[in-house]
């Protein structure tokens, strides 16, 4: 049988501030959740979306360390309209993310923006365009 990918996992320092950015984007992650070294949720399709806290890995990987010279981790997350691209990508800044594209309409056929979520992961936006 071939693998099969059931969870993306990502790496956190502070768990309550990165779940509330990606509460900004629609995830029903309950307030509880912040105090947690270990959270999942699952994903439409089924894939589940995990935290863990740096003290959580190192409790099995004493010796991980962050990969370094920018993100290599990309998530995309699609939303309904180009309008809600732009309104969520200009929410997320507004509340202090960092931006890292502006809104642009893309050579492949989408309305496309690119944040950071707080531990510098890239968060790609998008809709078909038109």
């Amino acid at each position: 049988m071939p693998a099969q990918l059931s969870v993306i996992g990502l790496i956190v320092d502070d768990m309550a501030r990165s779940l509330t950015f990606y509460r900004q984007l629609g995830l029903d992650l309950s307030p509880e959740a912040d105090q947690q070294p270990h959270v999942e949720t699952t994903l439409s399709g089924g894939v589940r979306l995990a935290w863990d806290t740096v003290e959580t890995i190192h409790s099995f990987d004493p010796d991980w360390k962050p990969a370094t010279g920018g993100p290599r981790t990309s998530l995309a997350f699609r939303v309904d309209t180009p309008a809600d691209v732009d309104t969520t990508y200009d929410n997320l800044v507004a509340l202090g993310y960092q931006g890292h594209k502006s809104p642009w309409d893309a050579v492949w056929g989408q309305r496309y923006a690119i944040v950071h979520d707080p531990d510098g992961n890239t968060i790609d936006l998008f809709c078909p365009a038109g």
